[in-house]
């Protein structure tokens, strides 16, 4: 970024009305904030939005009154509560207008992801966003980001905060939660991870009954965050497993969370990955890494006319095309081809035709939830491989289960991932075939729970079947909304790999329906619409 930009941000979704100055000459970030803080309960749209109202013109001339010169206004477009970001839009456009400066609308999850790789300095981080609303993973790949995985409810600060309400505590509820959980133990509740999506609903509910029942308010909060953040961590873990970046930042007002960025950083360091979080005035919502973003697309030619500024409450990370990184920042390289390979859970030994799959240990998880879900992935998943292949669905044959090692060892299937063939002419058959083998289970009975790019294998030299294989997180069911889910997991999965996802995405629903149940494709649609910035 070779010429001077003098950038105001507005910031304006939720709880924070904030402006900020970002000088790219000096790398200074100026910010003023003032957060709506409700009286009880939660947020009250009605009240933020008057919040919001007051408030942005304060912290905007406070932020005036340090500069000599305004190159460009930022704001948050969205996704955000349409009241409060309407107030900011408008005040950011009258400003663009009496400057006589470009405009330049910000997508306020990309700004979280964005001021991480700025301050880190990292190229190609994967993200890790957790904030009040959202809860998501993003990777960039071919002048987008990718959504990797996300919650499919509520946000992880939203779930957080419901708990706490229902307990009578004060807004906000995170930190009350984090310095409840130091004087507390552990207590089982549910785990929910399907493929790269996550759920806290069961986990909140679980969490409230729990109390009522008389377990200890302390032992609750410290098992909220043990399993919230182990989910986050977990699927984190395999987003930097599937795209073998060695790059982690974390993003959000939750990120706050010091047991959080610890379960993080030891999960990053037992992969060998740089993890950064950016200091506590970047996390939570704020200007500054809208002025930051803004200048960035600024500098890419990249502003929008007044005319065409309307906010969008449901505004998504990945329909932002990306003008400001350069595209060789992007490759993704392949699995390694070494005969013993990290996966995101598992150690995986090729020895010849023989494959062992041993569940290593996760130090930033609790210790019994760790040694649970070990020993029932590996138990569970030599039953489901060796049903799923009762069925027909081609998979490896199932050699030796060790619950003592949590091993597993199977046949050696395939000869590449999917994702080698993904964008050759090949790829389309493949996808076709996984289709067919998803419905079969299905129809069985079966959810394989994680059917990405990574866990499907393809062969050649006169052996043309496509394999699915690791199980470990499927799980028996006839739930609609389970098979569902494992087309959503796996269509999202090619949204992340391919360059052509949505071809590929209308051959996998096609080939679905024609042996598959039509309540499942309904129920895909419903899923579609959850977890997405409403």
């Amino acid at each position: 970024m070779s010429e001077r930009l003098r950038v105001l941000g507005i910031e304006g979704t939720a709880w924070a009305a904030s402006a900020a100055l970002y000088d790219t000459e000096t790398d200074d970030v100026s910010i003023s904030s003032d957060a709506y803080q409700p009286d009880s309960g939660g947020l009250h749209p009605r009240e933020a939005a008057e919040h919001m109202r007051e408030a942005i013109p304060v912290v905007v001339e406070e932020i005036l009154g340090e500069a000599d010169s305004i190159d460009a206004v930022a704001f948050s477009r969205g996704p955000g509560l349409g009241p409060c970001l309407r107030i900011a839009g408008t005040a950011a456009r009258a400003l663009a207008l009496s400057l006589d400066v470009p405009l330049v609308g910000v997508n306020h999850m990309l700004a979280h992801a964005e001021i991480g790789r700025h301050r880190s300095g990292f190229d190609a981080p994967v993200c890790l966003n957790a904030s009040g609303a959202n809860a998501h993973v993003l990777a960039f790949r071919n002048d987008r980001y990718r959504v990797l995985g996300e919650t499919m409810d509520t946000g992880i600060g939203n779930a957080l905060d419901k708990f706490t309400r229902h307990v009578d505590w004060s807004h906000p509820g995170g930190p009350k939660i984090e310095r409840a959980a130091r004087d507390g133990e552990y207590a089982e509740l549910p785990y929910v991870v399907t493929g790269m999506d996550f759920s806290f609903s069961g986990i909140m509910s679980a969490a409230k009954e729990a109390v009522d029942g008389g377990t200890r308010i302390e032992d609750v909060c410290f098992s909220l965050q043990e399993t919230t953040f182990a989910m986050l961590a977990e699927v984190a873990e395999r987003a930097l497993s599937l795209t073998s970046s060695t790059e982690l930042v974390l993003g959000g007002g939750v990120g706050q969370n010091q047991r959080l960025q610890a379960m993080l950083g030891e999960m990053c360091e037992a992969r060998g990955v740089d993890f950064f979080a950016p200091e506590a005035r970047f996390l939570r919502d704020n200007a500054g890494m809208i002025a930051v973003l803004g200048a960035k697309m600024v500098a890419a030619g990249d502003t929008i006319a007044v005319a065409d500024s309307r906010v969008d409450s449901g505004f998504r990370p990945d329909q932002v095309p990306v003008t400001w990184r350069e595209e060789t920042e992007t490759q993704w390289s392949e699995r390694p081809t070494e005969d013993t390979l990290q996966g995101a859970e598992a150690l995986v030994e090729i020895d010849g035709e023989r494959v062992r799959k041993r569940r290593l240990p996760k130090s930033y998880r609790h210790p019994t939830l760790d040694e649970r879900l070990r020993r029932e992935r590996v138990v569970l998943e030599a039953r489901l491989t060796s049903d799923a292949r009762r069925q027909g669905v081609p998979t490896p044959l199932v050699l030796d289960v060790d619950t003592a090692e949590t091993q597993l060892t199977v046949e050696y299937v395939g000869e590449s991932d999917f994702r080698a063939v993904l964008d050759s002419k090949e790829g389309m058959a493949r996808v076709r075939d996984v289709a067919d083998h998803l419905a079969t289970l299905h129809g069985a009975g079966i959810a394989h729970g994680d059917p990405t790019t990574r866990n499907v294998r393809v062969s050649g030299s006169g052996d043309d079947r496509t394999y699915l294989i690791d199980f470990g997180l499927g799980h028996y069911t006839d739930d609609v909304e389970d098979h569902a889910m494992d087309c959503h997991v796996f269509e999202q999965s090619l949204a992340g790999t391919a360059a052509d996802p949505e071809a590929l995405r209308e051959a996998f629903e096609a080939a679905y329906a024609e042996v598959g149940d039509n309540d499942v494709r309904e129920r895909l649609r419903a899923i579609e619409g959850r977890g997405r910035y409403q």
